[in-house]
C-alpha cells in the first residue's frame, strides 16, 4: 500500500506559478512510476504528466507542455509538479497518482495509487 499526500494547491494570478508537492510513504518510492492528473468542474479527470522512477523520462499533456515541470526526489519519496504561466484553464483539482511498475504512462487506469488531490484557482 502507498499513501499520497498532496499539498501546494492556492489561488493564484493568471501569469503566476505554483509547485504542488506529492508526499509518498508505504512502500520503496524508487519502484514505481508517478503522474498528474486533474479534474475541472464538470469535465473528466484528465492526464497532465508523468515521470519514471528514476526521474529521466516524462510525459506532457500537449495542454501544459512548456509550461509545467514534473520532477521527484527518490531520497525524500516525493515528486513534484512545478506550474508556470498558469491560465484560468489550469483551473482544477489535481491529482497525484502512482503506478507499481517502473516505466510511464498516461493511462489513468494504469495507476494503483491516488492522493485526495489539491485545489489549483487561477484567476484572470
Amino acid at each position: 500500500q502507498v499513501q499520497l499526500v498532496e499539498s501546494g494547491g492556492g489561488l493564484v494570478q493568471a501569469g503566476g506559478s505554483l509547485r504542488l508537492s506529492c508526499a509518498a510513504s508505504g512502500r520503496t518510492f524508487s519502484n514505481y512510476a508517478m503522474g498528474w492528473f486533474r479534474q475541472a468542474p464538470g469535465k473528466e479527470r484528465e492526464f497532465v504528466a508523468t515521470i519514471n522512477w528514476s526521474g529521466r523520462i516524462t510525459d506532457y499533456a500537449d495542454s501544459v507542455k512548456g509550461r509545467f515541470t514534473i520532477s521527484r526526489d527518490n531520497a525524500k519519496n516525493t515528486v513534484y509538479l512545478q506550474m508556470n504561466s498558469l491560465k484560468p484553464e489550469d483551473t482544477a483539482v489535481y491529482y497525484c497518482a502512482a503506478r507499481s511498475v517502473i516505466f510511464t504512462t498516461t493511462d489513468e487506469k494504469r495507476y494503483d495509487y491516488w492522493g485526495q488531490g489539491t485545489q489549483v484557482t487561477v484567476s484572470s
